[in-house]
């Protein structure tokens, strides 16, 4: 039914639990996996005049932030590895998460975007997270959303 799943990843627990469930899916449609982080862009501090010396350069942000993403997908793309699932590794940089995940989506022919009702910034939403909600809104390939029953454990 599914071609090519794409499934997002923040690093957290929860995220990390969901993308198991997500390379399980996979394999169970015959699917490949695109396993994607989206970065924020780099901010410039707007509050100082001279920007510290402490402060990165966009360069390195741009790196730190590229090998955070590959340290976040390294974990499904083991999960998809040891199950047979063909899968390959992206980071993006964004303003918007969400608008970002379903551009990723169209532009790499993803016909399926598997993601958690939560990630990091959940406690404040009521019933799904706003990243999630955007997505939904704004994808016109479907979305399957993966609500956590119990506790989250890292992919196997």
């Amino acid at each position: 039914m599914y071609r090519k799943i794409l499934i997002t990843t923040d690093g957290s627990a929860i995220s990390s639990k969901t993308a198991c469930a997500g390379t399980n899916f996979a394999q169970q449609m015959g699917a490949e996996v695109l396993a994607l982080f989206v970065a924020p862009e780099y901010q410039y501090p707007i509050y100082v005049e001279i920007i510290p010396p402490s402060y990165p350069s966009e360069e390195e942000y741009r790196a730190a932030m590229q090998r955070a993403g590959n340290e976040h997908v390294q974990p499904i793309l083991e999960s998809c590895a040891r199950k047979g699932v063909r899968a390959e590794g992206m980071t993006a940089f964004a303003e918007s998460a969400a608008l970002k995940i379903v551009d990723v989506a169209e532009k790499n022919g993803c016909d399926l975007i598997f993601m958690g009702s939560h990630g990091r910034s959940g406690w404040g939403q009521l019933l799904l997270g706003s990243v999630t909600n955007k997505v939904l809104s704004h994808s016109k390939i479907p979305v399957l959303v993966h609500r956590l029953i119990k506790d989250p454990t890292p992919v196997e």
